[in-house]
């Protein structure tokens, strides 16, 4: 709590989105909070749970403004970490009979994302929110990157143009040799969630030790950043260098626009802030080369070296 209030107080723009990563061990089959499955007949105490949670926190300065109801619905991670499953229909159950109605009667604004899991998964999403019980307390559709396309935001956008996509989760590999290198490949993911009406940009951890601890799970996903346990030397990783072409030039509620062309190894996408700055990020997963650069009558010839991204702001 005493970190989000002072990241709070520099930065008072910050979104705070909460995702559990499993119900109490009680509520679920598995009688412990590893794995396992929800229970139905907890659903109306679990929506309390939420409702105290938002309540508490705001009341310590530290205002949540959208919840998920499962960090990755579709998997127990095989009992070897902090998971739940929620099928599709315990999702559907849980939103519009009682988390929905619980917020609404705590006149909470705090906002529903539905899914928070991979993009394979894009036909649940169209189901679930095919449900106008559910569909009216669901501000949008939460994604991960690990598995699928990202084309799968753009097919739920079209069905229900009106919800919104976050993407809310991707991380490197910390045992990677290319944990350091790979600003392309994350730019080049960056890219594929902005043009197909992903809304924000989230890594999955901010800092993590050399052994990727204290995550507990049994995968190698390191940090944005990771600090060694014993000398405190950081590493910053591709993901950092990537995230900073975007989030140092794209500003809160800047609009994606239309960018066109198409050369063999190279990604774009383009933007304009509210105060009319441009923003125009190309990524170049080739060798060496000179990228044209167009608006309007006005040309920029952009010598890109390989494996390499540009940002450009005007």
């Amino acid at each position: 709590m005493p970190s989000l209030r002072t990241a709070l107080e520099l930065n008072k723009e910050l979104f705070l989105f909460a995702s559990p990563w499993s119900p109490p061990g009680w509520m679920k089959a598995s009688g412990t909070m590893l794995g396992g499955s929800m229970r139905k007949a907890y659903f109306a105490a679990y929506a309390q749970y939420f409702v105290r949670f938002l309540e508490a926190y705001a009341a310590e300065g530290v205002k949540i403004d959208a919840v998920t109801i499962q960090n990755e619905t579709d998997t127990d991670q095989d009992g070897k970490m902090p998971a739940c499953l929620w099928g599709q229909e315990y999702e559907t159950e849980f939103i519009k009979t009682f988390l929905g109605p619980a917020l609404e009667s705590a006149s909470l604004d705090t906002k529903i994302w539905i899914l928070d899991h991979n993009y394979n998964l894009w036909g649940r999403a169209l189901d679930e929110l095919s449900d106008p019980e559910v569909n009216k307390y669901v501000d949008g559709v939460a994604w991960h990157g690990y598995v699928g396309t990202p084309d799968a935001m753009t097919r739920v956008h079209e069905a229900f143009p009106a919800k919104s996509a976050y993407w809310t989760e991707g991380g490197p590999d910390y045992t990677s040799p290319q944990y350091t290198t790979d600003w392309s490949a994350w730019s080049q993911t960056f890219t594929g969630v902005l043009r197909n009406w992903g809304r924000c940009l989230v890594g999955w951890n901010l800092a993590l030790d050399e052994q990727g601890k204290p995550n507990i799970g049994p995968f190698s996903c390191g940090g944005v950043v990771t600090i060694d346990s014993r000398t405190q030397r950081i590493t910053r990783s591709g993901q950092y260098w990537a995230f900073a072409h975007y989030s140092k030039a794209i500003r809160r509620n800047a609009r994606v626009l239309a960018s066109h062309g198409q050369l063999a190894g190279v990604e774009h996408v383009a933007l304009e802030n509210p105060d009319g700055s441009r923003v125009l990020i190309v990524t170049n997963r080739g060798e060496a080369r000179t990228v044209d650069c167009g608006l309007d009558s006005s040309r920029l010839q952009v010598k890109m070296l390989r494996d390499s991204v540009v940002t450009l702001v005007w």
